[in-house]
């Protein structure tokens, strides 16, 4: 019945059932380790829902079964982080003698955890162009398992074709991992286009308070019973506070979504007609790179976006604008109420593309303050800029 639903009405109904909790509106939060099974023929048959604390609770349960129908897929798991996940969907389409692609463009956590934990575990990492397409099929090699991919890049916003890529991988048998947590499954249905497995960092968009850490993980069905497996095997899940939280921040996510789009498009429009801006690097402004495929594929866009300076402003003149704002604050993340601002630069990791934007770079999360505020704090900052 809920698949006829609109997603906002969706999103106020999945992950809770009143008539289980006495007629309260939101699940209770479970906490504990310990399942008391009634006889001895039911632990001795693992006749039990939850047979211990780390195979899930209720808790955990409506958010994996809310996930799993926001996001099309045939289940979900959760972790403690962003990284958690991408732990996660890793170590169940690789194994050791594997070969894995990731994109260049990869949040740089994943490229460490790929460059220092994957290789460790004897599995071959390489890196490719994250707008290579069909092209991918030139790097696949017998022992290719797995092609991960990341739209929008990290920081430097990249759109992957991910439906070539995706074809490419099923001729040959490849799982496909895409973290998607810069559209979340509102606005790019990762297994509708085919991808194996779904993640995203839930401490973002999910979350949307900046409270909490949490990872998501969804698989279609050909591809859970092994992400299943290698979350049991793990037992790493989230805390019960965390996804009380996280539940009670997915009634309003569509809303919060659709508010950090319209408020993103408007600071982008307005810092693309600035005269210290060479360039903003937003998959929804016509002229970025790669528009095309986002505007085929996504049905929206969030609040995190970059721009690139104009080539004559220094690192000093960066650090003078950056370290005196009186709103943005500079902190990683995205997805909260709070603006954030960051300044980065991918030329050092990067290993198969150059990064030249042409001047110093900077990613901007848009918050929930008033716009107008907004604006007067940038524009205070392109003064001490230009100081």
């Amino acid at each position: 019945m809920k698949n006829n639903f609109q997603v906002s009405t969706k999103l106020t109904q999945l992950g809770r059932n009143p008539n289980e909790q006495y007629g309260f509106v939101n699940c209770p939060t479970y906490r504990g380790s310990t399942v008391i099974f009634n006889t001895v023929s039911d632990i001795e048959n693992d006749n039990a829902v939850f047979n211990y604390g780390t195979a899930g609770t209720p808790t955990i349960a409506n958010l994996e079964n809310a996930w799993s129908e926001l996001a099309g897929a045939a289940g979900t798991v959760l972790s403690p982080s962003g990284l958690g996940a991408i732990a996660l969907a890793l170590f169940t389409t690789t194994k050791a003698g594997d070969h894995l692609l990731m994109p260049d463009s990869v949040y740089r956590p994943s490229r460490n955890f790929c460059n220092n934990m994957m290789i460790k575990y004897g599995v071959e990492v390489s890196y490719y162009d994250p707008l290579i397409g069909l092209d991918i099929e030139t790097l696949i090699k017998p022992n290719t398992s797995t092609i991960f991919l990341e739209s929008p890049g990290s920081q430097s916003f990249e759109i992957q074709d991910v439906p070539a890529i995706v074809s490419v991988a099923k001729k040959y048998g490849i799982k496909t991992i895409i973290d998607n947590t810069w559209a979340t499954p509102l606005f790019f249905k990762a297994h509708e286009h085919g991808v194996d497995l779904s993640l995203e960092a839930g401490t973002k968009y999910l979350g949307g308070h900046s409270d909490l850490l949490m990872g998501v993980v969804s698989a279609n069905k050909e591809t859970w019973p092994a992400l299943r497996a290698t979350y049991d095997y793990m037992s790493m899940l989230p805390g019960a506070e965390d996804c009380f939280l996280a539940l009670r921040g997915l009634r309003t996510m569509h809303l919060r979504l659709k508010e950090a789009e319209k408020r993103g498009l408007e600071m982008a429009h307005w810092l693309k007609d600035r005269p210290e801006i060479l360039k903003v690097l937003h998959p929804a402004l016509p002229d970025c790179q790669g528009h095309e495929i986002w505007k085929r594929d996504f049905t929206g866009s969030s609040g995190l976006f970059s721009v690139v300076l104009d080539p004559k402003y220094t690192h000093q003149n960066l650090a003078n604008m950056l370290d005196n704002m009186s709103i943005f604050g500079l902190g990683f993340s995205w997805g909260g109420f709070e603006s954030l601002i960051i300044p980065f630069d991918c030329s050092s990791y990067r290993t198969v593309t150059k990064w030249n934007p042409g001047g110093l770079t900077i990613r901007l999360q848009i918050g929930l303050e008033d716009m107008d505020d907004l604006k007067s704090d940038l524009a205070q900052g392109f003064n001490r800029l230009k100081n």
